[in-house]
């Protein structure tokens, strides 16, 4: 194994870096996690080119650009990368495709810190580092926003007075916008219908997005100018009555900010359950017959189902679904219970391909009656991420 001409992927959050240089066919990669940046037991965990793990403890209490001198300096100097690009997960309407960063369009994805402010910082920070390490390396914005300008206006504006658009850019954006293209992607490589293609992408994980790609091109999708509108998530409430937070407000003396953490943090399966985000937990407690997991599991797929079904009506030919995230690629039962709500599709599940697609196994699951395509491709958002910065270099 060799990485030749590698490109580096950084996805850096408020206190983490992961990232993976990934050679030039994609077919070898070295990848890890910094995480804890800013504490005291900040540590990069770390996987070589022969799949040997180590853990490295950053002295200080490192911050992004001390994470970045090891990763570059310690760890993958042997193998210098031709170019970075970065998950920057708010490109506003600004961006609309992969872009080459420059001081300018630095300052715009600070700007957009409003739209992001838990993330756009971070990105920023990670692409701040790379140019005081590696100056004349080229680095590339892949914004999660970006694959979603595709949309329509009439799925991308929201039924409120036009100048909150037109002046304050206040529109539904669409977030998990590398996975959404990559599996997509994937599903029309791995098909045997002929094109046009038009899928729904569930991307199921502790964040949940349910994406209508038609030929490549997103034409609408359940997230909005947040990642909280859309699936119920791990923690996150999904859609709700537009009024809940004055209602809150009005009756619990909640405040905005406190209102935000219940929606975002405390909500969604952890808050209907009240014993976790984690589905394997509730999967657990639901067959020990507690009916609080029992019903956080059974609103998760009536709610996912009910999206796919929505976004169906986006999409001029509907070949299929593809299921991808953690949930999507790992959990079989959950996977049926979804289906099960689709049975005015004409869905059908072979069930023992169903039960033997996991960790990181790839294929479909339908029968050879059902009416759609039923797919697990496990997401690879690196490689489109690197894809993506090569094209858009000539590389």
């Amino acid at each position: 194994m060799s990485l030749i001409n590698p490109t580096l992927v950084l996805n850096c959050g408020s206190s983490s870096i992961k990232y993976a240089l990934i050679s030039e066919d994609g077919e070898s990669r070295i990848e890890g996690l910094a995480e804890a940046l800013g504490n005291a037991d900040a540590r990069i965990k770390h996987k070589n080119l022969d799949g040997s793990k180590i853990e490295i403890n950053i002295p200080n209490s490192g911050a992004h650009t001390e994470a970045l001198q090891i990763i570059l300096g310690e760890l993958i100097s042997e193998y210098k990368p031709v170019a970075v690009g970065h998950r920057v997960v708010h490109g506003g309407d600004k961006f609309k495709s992969a872009t080459v960063i420059t001081d300018e369009v630095l300052a715009t994805i600070e700007e957009l810190a409003s739209l992001a402010p838990l993330h756009n910082p971070a990105n920023a920070a990670g692409i701040r580092a790379i140019n005081a390490i590696y100056p004349d390396l080229p680095q590339v914005a892949i914004f999660d926003t970006a694959f979603h300008q595709s949309m329509p206006a009439h799925a991308y504006r929201y039924a409120i007075p036009k100048e909150l658009y037109t002046e304050h850019q206040i529109r539904r954006y669409g977030f998990h916008g590398s996975s959404h293209a990559y599996v997509s992607n994937r599903a029309s490589a791995l098909t045997d219908k002929p094109a046009p293609h038009g899928w729904v992408v569930a991307h199921l994980g502790n964040g949940c997005s349910a994406t209508a790609v038609y030929e490549g091109k997103s034409l609408d999708t359940s997230m909005g100018i947040t990642p909280l509108e859309g699936l119920m998530m791990g923690t996150r409430s999904g859609d709700l009555d537009p009024s809940m937070h004055i209602h809150l407000h009005r009756t619990l003396g909640l405040s905005i900010e406190e209102i935000d953490t219940l929606l975002n943090k405390k909500s969604g399966l952890l808050g209907v359950s009240g014993i976790s985000n984690d589905m394997r937990n509730l999967e657990t407690a639901a067959k020990e017959g507690n009916i609080d997991a029992i019903l956080a599991l059974e609103m998760f797929a009536y709610r996912t189902a009910k999206y796919i079904l929505g976004l169906t009506a986006a999409l001029p030919t509907f070949t299929g679904i593809a299921f991808t995230g953690g949930v999507g690629e790992n959990g079989a039962d959950m996977r049926a219970s979804i289906v099960s709500h689709l049975k005015h599709l004409g869905a059908k599940i072979d069930a023992d391909k169903n039960q033997a697609l996991f960790r990181g196994a790839e294929g479909s699951f339908h029968t050879a009656d059902s009416s759609i395509e039923l797919w697990v491709i496990p997401t690879d958002e690196e490689f489109q991420i690197a894809f993506e910065t090569k094209a858009v270099l000539g590389l």
